[in-house]
């Protein structure tokens, strides 16, 4: 049973019988004494490692046990906690979770997947997370400064069509509140605009600000200063937070090549759509064909059924980030452009409306692309392959 500062051990035998338990602190210093204490206890019995967290916790032992040519296997808490529940006293705690971890890899040992932590795909989902952190944290800034502007400027939003980008950054640093424009010209504030956009803007949305500013009327508060250092200090975080994500994305950037993935090559995957793919997939061959990574990301259909009847119903488990990030992909393949009203990818629009034709209704029509989607992903990565076209339209 893995967790942050110490890990706990249970030694069973095959007929289950607990042969001995111990705790240790989750650093390499430790583990060459927990494993020593392991054949101490274990005797001449050759001992196999159950480890439920091999993906972040239990990383470190996980590496550490492969390097001495130990047997370990990856244990899904899910199979934990459902026999915590099968229990007829629910109970839980360290002891107890290790105990259960060693009895299903008793019984189970030959089903359970072989733990293979490889540093690479570590390492992106911890740069993936940290970007999200970072993304959820500049979405909750930027409702700030909409927050702060309302009072100030009523009418920010017809200002720029960007509130967080760059030349609408310096315009809330540079003139928190009106009272900041007073003595500046259109002229002025025209040269200052196309220094900011590179010349995207100049006299004309200059006017514009003035004449909105001028509708909006006094705005004028008590404390106007402290709240102009407010605004200020709102925007300098939010470029701060996209200084941050913009480094992440050149790390995740040299680091997708490695993997040999090409994932970016399919129309609507864009740096961030691939690397949260290769962050919740990472090894492909971890799933033996496209129906289990169907599987794992909650996608493909699950049968219920008694007494010989039933039928398949939509599945609401498994990952569901990856069921998300899959969803999202399927409804971009089957778009139609904004403006020339062509489809974005004709091979997948072309099966969206065949299924329609079939009697399918829209969203069992986007199962449909989503569960195409998961076999081409996954024989793109699998072959470390390119996305072509020719393949789907055939």
């Amino acid at each position: 049973d893995m967790h942050k500062a110490t890990h706990t051990a249970v030694i069973i035998d095959c007929w289950t019988k607990k042969l001995g338990e111990i705790t240790f602190e989750n650093r390499p210093g430790k583990f060459d004494k927990f494993l020593k204490d392991v054949k101490t206890i274990a005797g001449n019995l050759i001992p196999v490692f159950g480890l439920e967290d091999t993906g972040s916790y239990g990383r470190s032992l996980a590496v550490f046990l492969l390097g001495y040519k130990h047997i370990v296997k990856e244990v899904n808490p899910s199979y934990t906690k459902s026999m915590r529940h099968n229990s007829p006293i629910v109970f839980k705690d360290d002891s107890y979770d290790a105990y259960c971890v060693a009895k299903i890899l008793r019984d189970m040992f030959d089903t359970l997947k072989p733990a293979n932590p490889q540093d690479i795909f570590w390492t992106i989902k911890h740069l993936v997370g940290r970007r999200d952190s970072l993304s959820r944290g500049l979405i909750a800034i930027q409702n700030q400064l909409h927050g702060q502007l309302t009072y100030n400027y009523p009418s920010y939003r017809k200002f720029f069509c960007d509130i967080g980008g760059n030349t609408a950054l310096y315009f809330w640093e540079s003139y928190p509140s009106p009272g900041h424009l007073e003595g500046i010209t259109e002229e002025q504030l025209a040269e200052k605009l196309k220094e900011a956009s590179h010349r995207a803007v100049g006299l004309k949305k200059a006017q514009q600000i003035f004449d909105l500013v001028a509708e909006d009327g006094e705005t004028k508060q008590e404390y106007q200063a402290e709240r102009d250092f407010i605004i200020k200090s709102i925007v300098k975080e939010i470029r701060q937070k996209k200084e941050a994500i913009a480094e992440i994305d050149v790390e995740l950037q040299k680091m997708i090549p490695l993997t040999g993935y090409k994932l970016q090559s399919m129309p609507g995957i864009d740096l961030n759509t691939a690397v949260h793919i290769i962050a919740e997939v990472g090894d492909v061959n971890r799933f033996s064909n496209s129906d289990k990574l169907a599987r794992f990301a909650g996608t493909a259909p699950v049968m219920f059924s008694s007494a010989g009847k039933g039928k398949e119903q939509r599945c609401r488990q498994g990952n569901r980030r990856m069921n998300a990030i899959l969803y999202f992909l399927a409804v971009q393949q089957v778009q139609l452009h904004f403006v020339s009203k062509k489809p974005r990818n004709p091979a997948f629009r072309a099966y969206f409306e065949k299924k329609l034709k079939e009697g399918k209704t829209k969203p069992q029509a986007l199962t449909s692309i989503t569960r195409r989607l998961i076999r081409i992903l996954y024989n793109m990565m699998k072959n470390k392959t390119e996305y072509r076209m020719s393949e789907v339209e055939n």
